[in-house]
């Protein structure tokens, strides 16, 4: 074990001063946290990193936000700054037995007082099992861990894990720290890009906040050797715009489907296109997206505009039969439709309460005389006696008690006073007007 005691200079060198051969990101890769664009509210006096650094105190963290963004560039600094030596692996790429290489030797370094940041670049790849075995080394100081992750830590790190790490958030990188990033690459090459006033903001917009991304493209422009300044048209024809980022099993997925659902219980019909767009755009299933419009014509405007349900169901068909991209047209129709549509949660707030009177009450009877009699024994005993036929009645209403005995009468549907459930109100209100009246003659 005598190498793992050697102070490898060269190594470090290479570590903090990459070759001037590399690639561009690696080349302007931050020397100090101060240098680290987009991430102030970490990084800065205030921020969670800043107060850690000037303690000169590092507890465990996880570094959760999009690609490009920072967080590897973060963790080496961290290291830096608090003289910890830097050990890194990634959860791709490693596995058990690299993970009990890295705490093996973090232990004899320990010994000589010379304690290890072990980052974990994605760390939500190791399974569950294999994040449990970090606890016993983060518990007794044997290593500082800083994880990195493009997922959402609730709901792919162990709960064990999280509560022994301090969970910290990076943005996505703003159109200010982009350009700050591309000025840095300018000032490295000794030249500007070859790119107009609105090709350059076409450059950064297309980066969808991956500073990685857009210095790899930077320095593709810098590469071409171009002479004349391209426009708009010219950039887009020589770089691909980057894909958004979009995982139809993961946070970014229910991030845009609850953006969507509450831009349309909100009636904003132009961010529910928006976000709809996002979706099917990034390769979402368009019939998922369906699915949840159709709950929302029953959750958010049920009654209010009972045509919402037939609009979504109708749009289902259109897709059915027409397919993508055609067919999307009529999911556009229902989103805008219910989008539009007057508002009401009253039949779901029924249903949420009907359900849990049923599951209270238990096998209360039906009044004798609403149910059936198919035979002489249910006749003889009541069955059906007294049941009072609503047609009979001059205005087609009975107000009969239909409620079990020993069970007073429920109020589950309270109809809003918008749409069409305001006319259901009115309904209401004279069949209840009625009910009392003949109750009271009773």
């Amino acid at each position: 074990m005598a190498d793992l005691f050697a102070d490898d200079s060269a190594a470090k060198a290479a570590q903090g001063a990459p070759s001037p051969d590399g690639p561009l990101a690696d080349r302007l890769r931050p020397r100090a946290l101060d240098e680290v664009v987009g991430q102030e509210h970490l990084t800065g006096p205030e921020g969670a990193i800043g107060r850690m650094v000037a303690a000169g105190k590092l507890s465990s963290i996880i570094l959760w936000g999009p690609p490009g963004t920072g967080k590897t560039s973060i963790a080496r600094l961290l290291a830096d700054a608090v003289g910890l030596r830097f050990v890194a692996l990634s959860a791709v790429f490693s596995g058990v037995a690299d993970l009990k290489k890295a705490f093996a030797e973090a232990k004899e370094f320990a010994r000589t007082g010379k304690r290890t940041l072990l980052f974990v670049d994605e760390i939500h790849r190791f399974n569950r099992s294999q994040q449990d075995g970090f606890l016993p080394f983060v518990e007794d100081g044997t290593i500082t861990l800083v994880g990195a992750t493009t997922e959402n830590p609730s709901f792919e790190l162990n709960a064990a894990l999280l509560s022994r790490a301090q969970v910290l958030i990076l943005h996505r990188l703003d159109e200010e720290a982009l350009s700050q990033l591309l000025d840095r690459a300018e000032a490295l090459a000794g030249q500007p890009l070859p790119l107009d006033d609105y090709a350059r903001a076409a450059l950064v917009a297309s980066a969808d906040g991956d500073g990685r991304f857009l210095l790899n493209q930077a320095e593709t422009l810098f590469d071409l050797g171009l002479e004349e300044k391209l426009d708009p048209a010219g950039l887009a024809r020589l770089l691909q715009r980057r894909v958004a980022v979009y995982d139809k099993d993961r946070e970014g997925h229910y991030n845009l489907i609850s953006a969507l659902h509450k831009s349309l219980r909100g009636s904003d019909p132009q961010a529910a296109l928006y976000y709809l767009a996002r979706m099917l755009v990034a390769g979402e299933e368009p019939l998922y997206v369906l699915r949840r419009i159709v709950r929302f014509a029953s959750e958010d405007i049920g009654l209010a505009d009972p045509q919402a349900l037939v609009q979504c169901l109708a749009a289902k068909d259109a897709y059915d039969f027409l397919g993508s991209p055609e067919g999307e047209l009529a999911i556009v129709q229902a989103c805008l439709y219910c989008a539009t549509a007057p508002k009401s949660n009253a039949a779901y707030k029924a249903q949420k309460a009907a359900w849990r009177s049923a599951r209270d009450t238990g096998s209360l009877m039906p009044p004798q005389s609403i149910l059936n009699a198919p035979t002489k024994l249910m006749k003889d005993i009541g069955y059906g006696s007294g049941y009072a036929y609503d047609h009979d009645a001059d205005d087609g209403f009975s107000g009969a008690d239909y409620w079990p005995d020993g069970m007073g009468a429920q109020a589950f549907y309270e109809p809003v006073n918008r749409g069409f459930e305001a006319k259901i109100a009115e309904r209401l209100a004279y069949w209840d007007g009625l009910r009392r009246e003949r109750q009271a003659k009773d």
